[in-house]
């Protein structure tokens, strides 16, 4: 269902964003600012694990950093193919699942997961084994970065919607909103793409995922567990909490 998610997401998922060139550039910035708090001035090979159309991706390539784009929609990955062709940018892709990382990459100084990809997982064991992924594709004394919804250890009930607001691009409006069916620890979220032509009637597109609601505090020991040291998490740096941690130089 996620590869699903994202591959019928792909020419839309820009929508998000009131303005993903400007969110891009601003990411890119505030991630490069964490790196090299973290890791210093020495981190090259970047892998972005949960690539997507690339915003992040697309503006840490655009800082200099050798980037390596993942993700287990083709789709996804097509566009961000095209997206770094009309940028003059180079990036090596690839489709993979966050489960099975070390199958298909190498190894590199830095591997990135944002925007709430962990908890497309369902479980803490499948989250597991997508860190210990991480770190198999990490070189020693590199680090791992990764942004989540801060979910809070409260009941969760009923529907929510939270909204995006509304959107304007290629001569058509679009209404953009999110609805999520709790069950809890899980919630089932809506995409909801409504796009306005001015006639009649609107195309309306949705489209569906499963969410574990983990907590900050949960993934920051699942990272312990996988092997990474100086597991923290850093808040106010980006649009969502970071958490990081470092492979050791030994073991």
């Amino acid at each position: 269902m996620t590869r699903d998610f994202y591959d019928r997401l792909a020419p839309y998922y820009h929508l998000i964003f009131e303005d993903w060139n400007a969110s891009m550039e601003r990411q890119g910035g505030q991630l490069d600012a964490i790196i090299r708090a973290e890791w210093g001035s020495d981190v090259r090979a970047v892998l972005d694990a949960a690539a997507g159309i690339g915003t992040q991706a697309l503006s840490l390539a655009a800082r200099g950093y050798a980037v390596t784009a993942s993700d287990l929609s083709p789709d996804a990955i097509g566009r961000l193919q095209r997206e770094a062709a009309a940028r003059g940018l180079k990036i090596a892709t690839a489709v993979a699942d966050l489960r099975v990382l070390s199958r298909t990459h190498g190894v590199f100084d830095l591997v990135i997961a944002c925007d709430n990809a962990l908890p497309h997982l369902l479980s803490d064991e499948e989250i597991r084994q997508a860190l210990s992924e991480c770190y198999r594709s990490t070189a020693p004394g590199g680090g791992l970065l990764i942004s989540i919804r801060d979910y809070q250890p409260r009941s969760h009930k009923g529907s929510e919607i939270h909204p995006y607001g509304v959107r304007c691009a290629g001569g058509e409006r679009y209404v953009i909103f999110q609805v999520w069916d709790w069950d809890p620890p899980y919630y089932d979220l809506s995409l909801c793409v409504m796009e306005d032509g001015g006639g009649p009637e609107c195309r309306t597109h949705v489209f569906r995922s499963r969410y574990y609601a983990v907590t900050a505090a949960r993934l920051q020991d699942l990272m312990r567990e996988a092997g990474f040291g100086r597991v923290r998490r850093i808040d106010g740096a980006f649009f969502q909490p970071v958490l990081v941690g470092t492979r050791p130089r030994a073991g």
